[in-house]
Formats: structure tokens, sequence, C-alpha cells
């Protein structure tokens, strides 16, 4: 594939890079362009030759700075689409497609949620009801039709589509790992209600007579097995608990057992906890605690309560030698935060360059589902099928969160179990 352009820009090449699969070559030779063979975009002011696809740019992409943009949505072949132009096709698919998947609107000045997040309500996505789609996905399907067309039977260069469940262990054990004191205070609470069941459970939990209700990782890997899946687990491990860090502390045994035997079989990563992203220091320590543990590099992250604000996080985490974050997505809503369903490089707006940093968006997560939309299993289940087909039918890389103690065999949860357990039997 050749495109031509008469100026090349960092942002042009970015965004050719991660739509085509770094698959493409920019000149701005139009010599060259017209004696090329195979698929041409042309993607300047005026066309050049017949067996081309013209894009009559937008500005965006040679612009070099962060400045509110007029975004107007309209309909193209059934699909939103923005920033309206003359051409093949009637909007500049590169600047739109760039729009959403660098987060561009996140990098201007926006109203945060209560756990001081960028919310999800100022999206485009949401404001114009396309949350639910890979619309850039969808805009790509649609311009290899055109492709087809236009050069003679050329072929977009696509992905392969994956499924990888991740799992945040937030809250390992219910009891184990606990520490006499709370553990106590637990089963005063139990007894006080009348709940004599679930004291005679703790205790023997406590004495080594029945596994912990939250350990269901063994559960896990035999599914995985049956199905051939590379799992992620996204440990916490802040050293102390405060506010939203309620995690078993990383110095315990059962912690420690815990990270030896996932690190074993499936990859494990850090999920930087809250207190993490008010003190930077802490971040180093929690890597280097999950290193020493997993005796594995840590190139894997997710945060915390998917907080992160941009630049700060993303600069964090490459400083940190931090390879694959997989935070691309909202912690109030399913959907595709960046529009895209499959992994790509993260473009830093302020030095105006692409990273190092992979951005591996995740779609569905069970607390969105549960706390956040009010779904029951039932509808989990329906809007958990919805995300996985629509992925695998644009070839996009399907990723779910999970939290192990949604899936225990305790009676509030039984019904998620089960309808997750079907969920992978199914794939």
């Amino acid at each position: 594939m050749i495109i031509f352009s008469e100026h090349t820009t960092p942002r042009l090449q970015y965004i050719v890079s991660v739509l085509f699969h770094r698959q493409a070559i920019i000149t701005n030779d139009k010599n060259i362009f017209q004696q090329s063979e195979g698929i041409k975009i042309n993607y300047s002011s005026q066309r050049i030759s017949e067996n081309e696809l013209w894009l009559l740019p937008h500005s965006l992409l040679f612009e070099n700075k962060i400045q509110p943009q007029q975004v107007t949505c309209f309909n193209w072949n059934r699909l939103k689409v923005f920033f309206r132009t003359d051409g093949d096709i009637p909007f500049d698919i590169l600047a739109a497609s760039f729009y959403l998947i660098s987060r561009y609107e996140e990098w201007l000045p926006h109203t945060k949620d209560e756990y001081g997040r960028y919310a999800h309500i100022n999206s485009l996505a949401y404001k114009e009801s396309f949350l639910h789609q890979p619309l850039v996905n969808l805009w790509l399907m649609e311009l290899k039709k055109l492709i087809e067309v236009k050069c003679k039977g050329a072929l977009l260069p696509s992905a392969q589509f994956s499924f990888i469940p991740t799992y945040d262990v937030d809250i390992a054990f219910k009891y184990r790992g606990k520490g006499f004191l709370k553990n106590i205070l637990t089963c005063a609470k139990q007894f006080v209600s009348g709940n004599f069941k679930a004291v005679s459970y703790q205790l023997k939990v406590l004495t080594s007579k029945a596994p912990d209700p939250f350990d269901v990782f063994d559960w896990l890997q035999t599914l995985h097995k049956e199905k051939n899946l590379n799992a992620i687990y996204f440990f916490l491990l802040a050293e102390k608990n405060k506010l939203y860090d309620k995690n078993i502390l990383p110095s315990k045994s059962s912690m420690k057992e815990l990270m030896k035997k996932i690190a074993a079989k499936d990859t494990t990563g850090i999920h930087p906890s809250w207190q993490s992203n008010d003190e930077q220091e802490l971040l180093q320590k929690e890597i280097n605690i999950l290193f020493s543990i997993s005796n594995t590099n840590i190139i894997c992250s997710r945060q915390h309560y998917i907080r992160m604000s941009f630049p700060e996080t993303y600069r964090e985490l490459i400083r940190h030698n931090i390879q694959h974050d997989y935070s691309m997505g909202y912690g109030s809503i399913n959907g595709f935060r960046a529009s895209y369903a499959n992994a790509f490089a993260w473009y830093d707006f302020a030095e105006e360059k692409e990273t190092t940093l992979i951005i591996h968006p995740f779609c569905y997560m069970d607390a969105n589902a549960f706390f956040e939309e009010k779904l029951s299993a039932q509808q989990a289940s329906e809007e958990l099928d919805y995300y996985y087909n629509i992925t695998k039918s644009v070839s996009g890389e399907c990723i779910i969160i999970q939290h192990n103690h949604f899936l225990t065999e305790e009676k509030d949860w039984i019904e998620w179990r089960k309808m997750y357990e079907s969920f992978l039997q199914k794939l």
C-alpha cells in the first residue's frame, strides 16, 4: 500500500501505521505514487489518477497543537462519521480515526467523575450513541470494499481475531490472609446477624478444612486449559490498605503462594494501587514485589478503578518499563472507549510522537455490568456475547475483565459464575 500526501507529519505517520498495521508507505512524490501497483490512497487536495482512492484531508493531521475541534456527526453507509470533506468518501477517515484512537478529546479540558476520571458522558462516542461499536474497525471494513473496486481487487492488510480473558485480583481471598482481628470482626458481625452457616464456613476456611470462597483460580485455570486460552491476571499489591485499596497484603504467605501458582501458568501484570497514583514512588515498589514473587519481568499493567489521566499515567508506566497497558476502557460503562478493537501504540500529544507503550482496549467488565449498568446475570450474558461477537466480526482483540470475587459459589454470585462458565464453554 502506498499513500500520497504533500506533507508528512507525525500524526499522519502514526494513524497510517495503526490502521494499516505498518504495511503502508507515505510518499510526496507523485511519479512514484502513479507508477506504483496495488493499493493507492491519495491523501491530498486534488485527484491524481483513476486507480486510486482519493481522500480529501481535514486539517487535524497537519496541526501540531491540541485545540477544540468542530465535530458534527452524520451518517455514511449506516455508520456515524465526522470531519466532512469531499473525495471518494464524504469524510476524512484518517483524521476521524486519529481523533478517536488518540483520545484527543481527553486531552482537552473536561469534567471528571466522582473518582477523578474522564467521565464517559463527555465522550463523542457516548453522546452520539456509538460507544457500543468498534466504529473505526467498521469504517475500515467499508473502506476495504471501496479499495477492492478502485484498486482492482487489492486487499487491505488486516489483523486476526483473538480473545483474551483478564482478571483483576483486587481481593484474592475472603478470609485467608485477612489477619486475626479482621476475621474476628467479620465472624462477630455474621454471628450477630444470625448467619451461623457463614460463621461455620469461615472457621472451616481458617482451619484449612474448606477452600476460601474467593479462591476460584484452579477452576479458572481448568476452564482456560479446556479452551486453550491465555489469561492475564493483574494483582493489586498495595503494601497497606487504604481507601480503595482493600487487597490482601502482598506480605501474606497466602498471597505469595497464589502469585507463584498463577505465574507458573499464566501472564501476571501489575494493578497499580489507588495510592500509587498519588505517590509515584509506590508504583516501582509494587512492580518489584510482583517481580520478586513471580520471578518474571513485569511488562503488563492495568489501572485500579481504571484511574488514569493523560499524559501523566502513561508516562509513568513507560518510565517503569511497562510495555503493555490494558486500561483503555471505562470504569463506569462497557463499550469501546477508543472506538477501536485492536492494540495500538499510545500517541503522546505533549511531544507529538508515537511511544513504545502498546494499548490493549477492553470492551466488557463485570463490575460495570453489575454496579453501573445494573444488569442481571442473564442480561450481562447477552451483553458479553454481543461484545465478543462484534469484536470477532471485525477481527479485533476481544479483551474482557472479570474479578475473582464475582465468580464464587456464594448465593449472591452463583448465577454470575454459571454465566461466565457457560460463556467460556461456548467459545
